[in-house]
């Protein structure tokens, strides 16, 4: 049935800008940018929809949409953030050229089964570098997890 993710989507303000951090900061190519001129249901529009390429073949997309409202605003980590995998020597090299550069940072932050940097992107959005530490994978096995989510769920009285 559902055999992985194609793509996340998000908004941007500024196509360009987007692509100089996707690509150029982070790395991930530009895969493709469609414009879409006229919506599924006949009103004319005027957006570009563009595809950054992750190393798996999945995507994150953004769609640039000047004629329709959108509030862009810095998220919170625990509102929305974009987890993508790197290997460790990666985190600190990162942590290093987002300091160069002017970008917002933290970490590095130890989670135990991965330890974590995290960048703003242009449009307000967290971006969390995630790098697994040896035996981490365990912690997402799921074995304990339904148990976990019990007793959260008792705690509220849900």
């Amino acid at each position: 049935m559902i055999r992985g993710l194609h793509h996340n989507a998000y908004r941007c303000r500024d196509s360009e800008q987007t692509r100089r951090f996707y690509e150029d900061f982070l790395g991930l190519p530009l895969a493709g940018a469609f414009p879409i001129r006229q919506t599924k249901t006949g009103r004319a529009t005027e957006v570009l929809h563009s595809f950054y390429r992750l190393g798996d073949g999945s995507f994150l997309a953004f769609f640039e949409a000047p004629d329709q409202p959108f509030e862009f605003k810095p998220q919170h980590d625990f509102d929305l953030h974009i987890a993508l995998a790197v290997d460790e020597p990666a985190l600190g090299a990162m942590l290093l050229l987002a300091q160069q550069a002017g970008i917002e940072v933290r970490g590095i932050s130890d989670h135990g089964f991965i330890r974590s940097i995290y960048l703003r992107d242009p449009n307000g959005y967290v971006i969390e570098l995630a790098a697994p530490v040896e035996g981490g994978a365990a912690a997402l096995d799921g074995r304990t997890a339904r148990a976990e989510l019990r007793r959260w769920q008792a705690a509220r009285g849900r």
